[in-house]
C-alpha cells in the first residue's frame, strides 16, 4: 500500500462518514467511515516514512599516499539504499 490507497481509504472513509444518509440495522456506516478514515492516515504516515527511509545515501571518502609511487591517492564512494 502507498500513499495512494492512503488517500484512497481517507476519501472512501469521508464519504461513508459524512456524505451518505443511510439506515442498515447490522452495520453503523458513519462508524465504518471514521474507522477507514483513521486507516488511510495510518497508511499515508507509513508508506510517507518508509519512503524517506529508503532515499538515503552515504557517501565515504579518504585519502592518502600510494606507498609504493608516493603519489596522493583520492578515493570516494557513494551508496544508495534505494530497493
Amino acid at each position: 500500500m502507498g500513499i495512494g490507497s492512503g488517500i484512497f481509504l481517507v476519501v472512501v472513509g469521508a464519504i461513508l462518514a459524512f456524505a451518505l444518509n443511510v439506515q442498515v440495522s447490522w452495520i453503523d456506516v458513519q462508524l465504518v467511515g471514521y474507522i477507514l478514515m483513521g486507516a488511510g492516515v495510518v497508511v499515508f504516515i507509513l508508506s510517507l516514512i518508509f519512503m524517506l527511509r529508503r532515499r538515503q545515501t552515504t557517501t565515504i571518502r579518504r585519502g592518502g599516499v600510494d606507498p609504493a609511487t608516493g603519489e596522493r591517492i583520492q578515493e570516494q564512494r557513494t551508496r544508495s539504499d534505494d530497493f
